[in-house]
């Protein structure tokens, strides 16, 4: 079984249109809206306000197969709701002298550069895809019927969508298999699969979300009339055709990787000035005086698509050179006194908010395995891989749901995998605040398992 997926496609243009827009609309006012007034006051509301408008109205929700009429309604929808806004601007600040004329005009002026640069961008990426075969994404479709050429004849007729067909298989023939299929897409380096629910058995669907949850692939559904397997759907329209994706992962969205990333950010640095800034001596003295050896441990982890990295903590055993192989059991002998304090208390995991701030790791997230350990579940434990969706975190809904520390039996990992997946599924910053207040207080109390 292959561990690695194909790179992951860069959610860069959103950051950029935003910070595009933003400049636009606060460009704009400055230039013709507000006749040489301050504009701090303007474009902190407005900005915040066009955020929030443009979350609620899905505005920047424009993808490769999006068609130039929906990105049209959007912006329709966008100038609607960013007027009314404007209006209540000039009326909770009547000192600015703001008039319903030249704010219709400056709304106008504004949607009139968005809509050129946004319908710029869809056709310069779609002539890049064109004329340089690049941002693309290679295809596999499973099962043959009308649904399915109907799809296949899409991605061949379009290539200014960015999609590589490289393969429809049928499975009623004799010389096919799901076996040759999946190695087919490993050998490929395929991105998406698409499948049709009527040319598959249950058994087949089940296999199939197996191996693409296993080895981090995109998997989506060409709908019928039978039960869909998965209850976590979300349509999508490549032209009329409709098309159902297995796992929605809100940390896709680049707007949430964004308000993540600044959580994070923050947070982390708050930790490093005012707690690690005078802990860090104080913990290195008493770790220095108990035995020799240095005061952080490092040890490589895999996180973010499987990408391997540092992940840093206070040392809490005699350096040993099993470390690396075996987690801490209970009473084991390769803890020190300080080391079974700083463990007790998740002081040891302090270091990891450098992690943090470097960009390997988020406050919340699955927890890194070691690297041989990683290998070794993701061989043995059902969907271990989905949980490489994400940065891997700190704490998470897992340790604080009684699946911490040693892994005993099979039981604990499998418990671990279905909260690290319910949590990539369910992601939000209240849930991430939940979490990290929930590990505090079980710091607090003390958990049983830290040891």
């Amino acid at each position: 079984m292959s561990l690695f997926k194909h790179g992951r496609y860069s959610g860069y243009l959103r950051p950029i249109s935003y910070i595009i827009d933003l400049t636009i609309i606060n460009g704009t006012a400055i230039l013709y809206l507000l006749n040489g007034k301050d504009p701090l006051i303007f474009s902190v509301f407005i900005s915040i306000g066009w955020v929030l408008l443009a979350i609620y109205s899905n505005f920047y929700e424009v993808y490769r197969y999006s068609r130039p009429v929906n990105i049209l309604a959007l912006i329709v929808k966008q100038l609607v709701l960013f007027l009314l806004f404007v209006f209540a601007f000039s009326g909770l600040y009547h000192e600015f002298k703001i008039y319903p004329r030249p704010i219709v005009k400056y709304t106008i002026l504004c949607f009139a550069f968005i809509s050129i640069f946004k319908f710029a961008i869809y056709y310069l990426l779609q002539k890049y895809r064109v004329s340089f075969g690049g941002n693309y994404r290679k295809t596999v479709v499973l099962g043959l019927n009308k649904k399915t050429l109907a799809l296949e004849n899409f991605f061949t007729k379009n290539p200014e969508y960015g999609y590589l067909h490289k393969k429809t298989f049928n499975f009623k023939s004799k010389s096919e298999s799901i076996e040759s299929c999946f190695q087919y897409i490993l050998n490929e380096g395929i991105d998406e699969i698409y499948c049709s629910i009527s040319e598959l058995s249950n058994s087949q669907i089940a296999d199939i979300v197996d191996f693409a949850d296993n080895n981090l692939k995109i998997l989506k559904f060409i709908p019928d009339s039978k039960e869909i397997y998965s209850k976590k759907l979300r349509y999508e329209y490549y032209d009329y055709i409709p098309v159902l994706r297995l796992r929605n992962i809100p940390l896709e969205d680049s707007v949430n990787t964004i308000l993540k990333r600044g959580f994070d950010i923050i947070l982390s640095s708050f930790v490093v000035v005012f707690v690690l800034s005078w802990l860090t001596p104080i913990i290195a003295i008493l770790i220095k005086l108990e035995s020799k050896g240095p005061v952080f441990f490092k040890q490589s982890r895999n996180g973010f698509n499987y990408k391997e990295f540092d992940c840093y903590k206070f040392r809490s055993m005699m350096p040993n050179k099993d470390a690396h192989l075996y987690q801490a059991t209970r009473g084991d002998e390769r803890v020190t006194g300080v080391g079974k304090f700083i463990r007790k208390t998740s002081i040891d995991e302090l270091p990891q908010f450098f992690n943090v701030l470097f960009g390997d790791m988020s406050v919340v997230g699955p927890r890194p395995h070691m690297v041989s350990h990683t290998t070794m579940y993701a061989k043995k434990i059902d969907k271990f891989m989905v949980r490489h969706f994400v940065k891997p975190g700190i704490t998470g809904l897992a340790q604080t749901s009684g699946y911490r520390g040693e892994v005993e039996t099979d039981k604990d990992i499998i418990g671990r995998v279905k909260y690290d997946i319910f949590y990539i599924e369910n992601w939000s910053l209240l849930l991430d605040m939940k979490i990290i207040i929930q590990t505090f207080i079980n710091a607090v109390k003390g958990d049983d398992k830290a040891y």
